[in-house]
């Protein structure tokens, strides 16, 4: 797990450099050293990066380029880049910053790598933490981030339906919560007509795993996690190139578990509930056809209109027993829409919700945590495209297209009506291509910001 290396009287300092700060660390550094770096080309620009050589071939230091502090461009996780390109070695960040602790957080962040199966040789440099951070937090945070990445990617046939439950239960259990297991047909006992439905299909059972933590009587903060670990879409069935990425279709599932274990590990002061769906929407003689009308957990009669749109499907039985109990906050995560990305790209996940003041609580944590999120509309207007033609409302609607990330919100939104307040979160859980503060794979989205959010209104007791 990524971790901060001891105090180092000859760790190597980390100059960060922009453009109006160049004369302030020439100084510092030395003329000679300065016209090396500007001999070799080095100029004050973001993401630039120079070493400076030392005596006897050894390393006296790096220069880190970065936008001045008041371009709205700045990104402080940007320093995860050194995690991948400075040589083994002990660093220490030499100047001041502004963003310590985000700078301190990329660079632990941008250290993660899947080995499971192709391991990489290269040493990995480490840090010292920078002066007057948090350094337990950051390091807990970049664990967690660690843990939700290694279950989005992970191959379907090694994390299926048994797996991601025994993930879900192994966490649980390590932090002493009250956990529970529905599984196969007694789902239907049980009042899970989706979920059933949905993962019938499957080699591997489907499952609703329930845990609960912390003390009665402490505010109720529920997650809800879409948990499909394959979605080869069913009868619908998803030509080869759409189902390239379906094993990240249980990023909602990681991102749920990974605040959740944030939450626990830093002990907030909150009666936390999280319940994960797991399914594989597979093909086989049990599938869900399309026209089959399912009535669901809460009395709603749900038209399939496509069994590709599945995950809201799973999502309203397990936000329909979450409700119950009328949370003070409850919150989903899904990788529920191409829609969500045709909209905002794969770095920037909607969410939704019509509590304006948790709205703009959510907007101010993702810009201060640099966890990006953007809120979008529950258009009302809207709900009559998923009117159901002979049930109550279908899963997939008439919008030829249209507003799909929306519709899907809106669908989820039928399934929620006791939590005094209720957020949607339609996560990618992916990087496309590498990034300075990840490489390209599985990604956790939006957990930061629900964490810094937890943590400021809900603290260690």
């Amino acid at each position: 797990m990524p971790s901060f290396a001891p105090p180092a009287p000859d760790a190597v300092p980390i100059w960060f450099v922009s453009a109006d700060a160049w004369a302030t660390v020439r100084s510092l550094i030395g003329e000679t050293a300065a016209a090396f770096a500007e001999r070799c080309g080095f100029k004050p620009k973001a993401g630039a990066i120079q070493l400076i050589p030392g005596e006897g071939g050894t390393l006296a230091g790096a220069l880190f380029g970065v936008d001045t502090a008041s371009a709205p461009s700045r990104d402080p996780l940007a320093a995860g880049k050194l995690a991948t390109a400075l040589p083994e070695g002990v660093y220490r960040f030499a100047n001041p910053t502004a963003d310590a602790d985000l700078a301190a957080l990329g660079f632990l962040l941008g250290l993660y790598r899947y080995a499971k199966f192709k391991a990489d040789p290269k040493p990995q440099p480490r840090l010292v933490a920078p002066d007057g951070v948090d350094a337990q937090r950051i390091e807990r945070i970049a664990a967690a981030v660690a843990f939700g990445r290694d279950l989005v990617n992970a191959p379907a046939n090694l994390l299926g339906p048994d797996a991601l439950e025994e993930a879900a239960v192994a966490l649980a259990e390590g932090f002493r919560a009250k956990v529970g297991v529905i599984r196969g047909d007694d789902l239907l006992t049980a009042r899970f007509p989706l979920v059933h439905a949905v993962g019938s299909a499957a080699a591997e059972a489907p499952r609703i795993v329930d845990f609960a933590w912390g003390r009665e009587g402490a505010p109720k903060v529920t997650l809800v996690g879409k948990g499909v670990t394959f979605d080869s879409g069913g009868l619908d069935i998803k030509p080869a190139s759409g189902m390239e990425l379906m094993k990240k279709d249980m990023g909602g599932a990681a991102t749920a578990l990974t605040l959740a274990r944030l939450v626990m590990e830093t002990g907030l002061d909150v009666r936390l509930r999280v319940v994960i769906p797991i399914v594989e929407n597979a093909i086989s003689a049990p599938a869900m056809r399309p026209g089959d009308v399912i009535v669901s957990r809460n009395g709603l009669a749900v038209e399939i209109g496509n069994t590709d749109a599945e995950g809201r499907l799973i999502l309203a039985d397990a936000l329909t027993l979450a409700d119950e109990e009328a949370p003070d906050l409850m919150v989903d995560f899904a990788t529920l829409t191409g829609a969500a990305r045709v909209a905002l790209g794969p770095d920037l996940p909607p969410f939704y919700t019509d509590d304006e003041g948790l709205a703009a609580s959510i907007a101010s944590y993702a810009a201060r945590a640099r966890d990006p999120l953007w809120r979008m509309p529950l258009w009302r207007p809207y709900e009559a495209m998923i009117d159901g033609t002979v049930g109550d409302v279908s899963n997939s609607g008439t919008g030829a297209g249209m507003a799909g990330s929306i519709t899907a919100a809106l669908f989820l939104k039928r399934f929620v009506e006791k939590a005094k307040a209720w957020a949607h979160f339609d996560v990618y859980a992916w990087n496309p291509k590498a990034r300075a503060h990840g490489p390209a794979g599985g990604e956790i989205q939006a957990a930061r910001a629900l964490f810094e959010l937890l943590s400021e209104r809900y603290p260690a007791r």
